[in-house]
């Protein structure tokens, strides 16, 4: 359903995201109301509040992002029903809170002000907001986009991550250390199952193959559903480019490079659709990935079968790379919100959308500036919007933000994979039943 856009208002995805971020907006409420009445009135309370706020500034965002109108509700006791506010109010709303939080927002970075809002926090979700401020309201804000983007450019705090260290960024043993991350949000297998504590991070499940639990050394069998389009994939056609390395391509090997990790099982095992009279006979193959995705099985639930070759098609992305230290499926990686890069290209799209350069920069050397830390290839000669959308892509595969920009860029509708749907009321989906049952004074949205 999620690559159909056929979902509907009960299907598990839309209505997970719904629910968990109205929790941590009604948990950030309970905690500003306990903390603003239990406190002493200090420096200290007025960061804490501050910080709090951006965790449900945030929070709002990508509610907002995703369902378009949505309520807005900032008291801690209060039940009354709150009907859905205009997206451009919901925008106002967000802009207003950070603005109030960043006086007291802390300037430091580090280990001190890991998985914790800074200014420079704010100024990245303003950042995103302004960038999107003509899809989300109407009106066009790229001038206060570069502004925000300059406010953490001005910092000094952060820089670019070189091509040897790019990949680490998202190992099992990322953190404070990376100089790119403004907020990540941090993962501890070890903490799963203890109340308030964030330990849900299992990539290794759903992208590495079944067949390379050894190569990875996973206590357990990955289910791996999720693999790339070719559609996708094309976007990283620079051999030079580090980025490639978050990829499973082709014939598989152990980490030694040399030898093949190869799978027995039977003719029919492999192949499903196999026809001879020895379908049981023992068969040894090296795992292959292929490029492409084929329905065999059943194009309507998107199944390719239940076999070696359905479990071989597409590419995987590994870029948040296995956890061979946990002892569950849950991983360490932490996983950035806000990095460096994003400023850079933020900025760099903002002027080639019509704002005003500033600090030298052009959007080509801001775009050459980050692939210089990406690729030994020469750099770019001219760059336009296309070319900033597939940067964007290779830049930011699998952090969550390709929705977001595929809107952005007016690639949303468009066709890929067996998706043809170009409904625009599907650029957000619908609100979940269960939230009606709570708050019946909700408007489902457009188209659903």
């Amino acid at each position: 359903m999620l690559h159909y856009h056929s979902w509907t208002k009960d299907h598990g995805n839309t209505n997970g995201a719904w629910s968990w971020l109205s929790t941590v907006i009604g948990t950030t409420n309970q905690s500003l109301s306990v903390l603003d009445q239990t406190m002493p009135a200090s420096a200290t309370k007025q960061t804490n509040l501050a910080e709090l706020k951006m965790v449900r500034a945030m929070a709002y965002f990508m509610l907002m992002d995703m369902y378009g109108n949505v309520p807005v509700d900032t008291t801690y006791g209060d039940f009354n029903p709150h009907p859905n506010l205009p997206r451009a109010q919901v925008v106002g709303f967000i802009e207003n809170e950070v603005k109030k939080a960043l006086p007291y927002l802390s300037r430091a970075s580090g280990q001190s002000m890991y998985g914790r809002a800074n200014k420079f926090t704010a100024y990245s979700l303003l950042a995103k907001l302004y960038l999107n401020s003509q899809y989300y309201t109407g009106t066009q804000r790229y001038n206060d986009a570069i502004v925000a983007c300059d406010s953490v450019i001005n910092s000094g705090l952060y820089s670019l991550e070189g091509r040897s260290s790019y990949l680490q960024m998202f190992y099992p043993n990322n953190g404070p250390q990376m100089k790119e991350f403004i907020f990540a949000i941090p993962y501890d297998p070890a903490a799963a199952n203890l109340p308030g504590t964030n330990g849900f991070m299992y990539r290794a499940r759903y992208d590495v193959p079944r067949s390379e639990a050894k190569k990875f050394s996973l206590p357990f069998t990955p289910s791996a559903p999720e693999s790339t389009l070719p559609e996708f994939y094309a976007n990283f056609s620079d051999p030079n480019d580090v980025r490639n390395g978050q990829w499973l391509t082709g014939p598989q090997f152990l980490n030694d490079g040399v030898t093949p990790v190869t799978v027995t099982t039977t003719k029919k095992g492999y192949d499903q659709f196999y026809t001879g009279s020895d379908g049981g006979a023992s068969y040894t193959y090296q795992v292959t990935l292929t490029p492409q995705v084929l329905l065999r099985q059943d194009v309507a639930s998107f199944d390719c079968g239940n076999d070696e070759i359905a479990w071989n098609m597409g590419y995987r992305n590994i870029k948040f790379y296995p956890d061979a230290s946990s002892t569950s499926r849950n991983q360490n990686n932490d996983i950035p919100l806000f990095r460096y890069s994003d400023i850079i290209l933020m900025k760099a799209e903002a002027i080639l959308r019509g704002g005003t350069p500033t600090l030298g920069h052009t959007a080509l050397s801001l775009v050459n500036q980050l692939r210089a830390n990406r690729t030994t290839s020469a750099a770019l000669t001219s760059i336009d919007l296309d070319g900033m959308f597939v940067e964007r892509s290779r830049e930011f595969a699998y952090e969550t933000w390709h929705r977001n920009d595929m809107i952005r860029f007016g690639k949303y509708e468009g066709k890929w994979g067996f998706k043809t749907d170009a409904d625009v009321n599907h650029r957000i989906f619908p609100i979940p039943t269960s939230a009606f049952t709570v708050n019946p004074a909700l408007t489902q949205n457009p188209g659903y």
